[in-house]
């Protein structure tokens, strides 16, 4: 069979896009600040997204942490517009998203990265720390997407994409109830906003993010351990995970491309999970405890010899 008659040929391949993933789109970052020194998820996205050519328009609840955002991404001779905005409030997102498109003219990518929790279970956590956590952690999507999505629709086109948690899919050993339920609310809305409006050309999906270290979690961690005590407790950290180290925001960020870009535009309505494996049961780990307490007594068994109970037994 000639090369011509498989029916393959060189000019069926996707051209890349010389100016970026991402060239001449409009996206609003929504969480795009940091809370310490050094990067964020929220700003790494912003910035990634930037190097591939969108357009940012950064929002955040201060404008001091807009500001090294601003200047990573005008370094790199990119476009970057914002707005001080408090993401759990509608009124201010109402003018927040009202001025990007009376900027740009349109909105292609919505990105929501605000998020973060508070430990308790329902005994423990009052009322108001509940309601709290679900405005920070969902109402803040709900509030954004709502504003954005008539826009998507009147231009039939649009991609969001949810920062999610692993916390929203698995007991995460630390109790924090309202998180939890917030991040399985983010995922599920997702889903509901991608299949209402999948006759529109709108897509919408999740990136549930496992243990990234960030500037945020260095900073948390300084305060509860003591900054002697900070690389101790990381590789404690790390060491619940199957890869045995944390992700980098960068490895959110590149996820969040992916399903921003018109590479992804047969995807929604799911996740892409991005946590080194630790999502996954390790359902066999009793059998490894056992075969270790047999090996340091000494003792030797079916077991040893590759026989391995089922799992379901």
């Amino acid at each position: 069979m000639t090369r011509q008659a498989a029916g393959i040929q060189v000019a069926d391949v996707p051209q890349r896009n010389l100016a970026g993933r991402l060239a001449g789109k409009v996206c609003v970052v929504s969480g795009a600040g940091s809370v310490g020194y050094g990067w964020s998820i929220g700003n790494a996205v912003a910035a990634l997204f930037a190097r591939e050519g969108a357009l940012i328009f950064a929002i955040d609840h201060k404008a001091k942490a807009l500001e090294p955002l601003r200047g990573v991404v005008e370094g790199m001779g990119g476009r970057f517009s914002g707005a001080v905005t408090d993401a759990t409030q509608l009124e201010q997102v109402e003018k927040a998203i009202a001025q990007c498109e009376d900027q740009y003219g349109r909105i292609d990518v919505l990105y929501n990265n605000v998020g973060g929790g508070k430990p308790g279970g329902v005994v423990e956590m009052t009322a108001e720390a509940w309601r709290e956590n679900l405005d920070f952690n969902l109402t803040s999507a709900f509030n954004t997407s709502k504003c954005v999505l008539p826009v998507m629709r009147r231009q039939k086109s649009g991609a969001l994409v949810h920062l999610s948690s692993a916390a929203g899919n698995a007991y995460q050993r630390q109790t924090m109830v309202a998180y939890a339920a917030a991040k399985a609310g983010l995922q599920q809305m997702s889903k509901v906003i991608a299949m209402q409006h999948v006759e529109q050309g709108i897509r919408s999906n999740c990136v549930i993010a496992g243990m990234i270290e960030t500037a945020a979690i260095l900073r948390r961690v300084t305060a509860g351990f003591g900054g002697d005590r900070l690389r101790e407790v990381m590789a404690l950290r790390n060491q619940v995970i199957p890869m045995g180290r944390s992700g980098e925001v960068w490895d959110i960020a590149y996820a969040a491309l992916y399903l921003a870009s018109d590479e992804s535009k047969y995807v929604t309505a799911t996740e892409i999970l991005v946590d080194g494996g630790l999502a996954t049961p390790q359902l066999g780990s009793y059998i490894d405890m056992a075969l270790a307490r047999d090996h340091a007594a000494g003792r030797a068994g079916a077991a040893h010899d590759g026989f391995v109970p089922s799992l379901s037994a």
